[in-house]
């Protein structure tokens, strides 16, 4: 369970805010590797505090590795695959899917303070699609296929307990189910049609 960085209180699946001394608890990114903040090139504003501009913060996982952030309401805004490079460069050593976490992960989690709607790309100023990240994950992406995805204040931490949890193993073996499937149908309608 996480705790908060300034009174080491317990805070909720989800919550950013520690219910005991009102401190707003950001994602601990100095934990994963020392990152610097300077104003982007591209004057990005952030998709839900509308006139905020992002930031972006250099988390140098393996050379530079920058991705934008809104100091007002800490959400992150990831380039195409960035999400998946951090996933994979901050949690590794998950070999086992653990199905009751993973059943219990959304059970705790504070409804999302937005109202369900659609938001425009930091870039482009499109709508975004919204887009469940992955099985019994509970995040709800909103992603511009050219641009990159939203996460709000929260959802990024709750991603790391959910790969932690096997929440991709179980998604990897989804999809390769889902293949198998497609491919038996494929299969068989093939057969049907030498048949006939």
């Amino acid at each position: 369970m996480a705790r908060c960085s300034n009174c080491n209180a317990p805070l909720p699946d989800g919550s950013i805010v520690c219910a005991y001394c009102g401190d707003r608890n950001d994602v601990d990114l100095k934990g994963i590797h020392y990152y610097t903040t300077h104003e982007s090139d591209e004057s990005r504003t952030c998709p839900r505090c509308n006139n905020t501009i992002l930031k972006t913060i250099d988390l140098k996982l393996t050379g530079k590795f920058l991705i934008e952030r809104c100091e007002q309401c800490l959400g992150f805004f990831f380039n195409p695959g960035e999400l998946e490079a951090l996933l994979d460069a901050t949690v590794n050593n998950v070999w086992l899917i653990d199905n009751i976490g993973l059943d219990s992960i959304n059970l705790h989690r504070k409804p999302d303070p937005y109202p369900v709607a659609y938001i425009k790309c930091p870039v482009c100023s499109k709508l975004m699609n919204r887009v469940n990240y992955g099985a019994k994950s509970g995040v709800i992406l909103d992603s511009c296929k050219a641009h990159g995805v939203w996460l709000d204040s929260g959802e990024l931490r709750h991603l790391f307990e959910w790969v932690k949890l096997g929440g991709r193993l179980l998604e990897k073996e989804r999809q390769e189910q889902r293949r198998i499937d497609e491919e038996k149908k494929l299969n068989e309608l093939r057969k049907e049609i030498e048949e006939t």
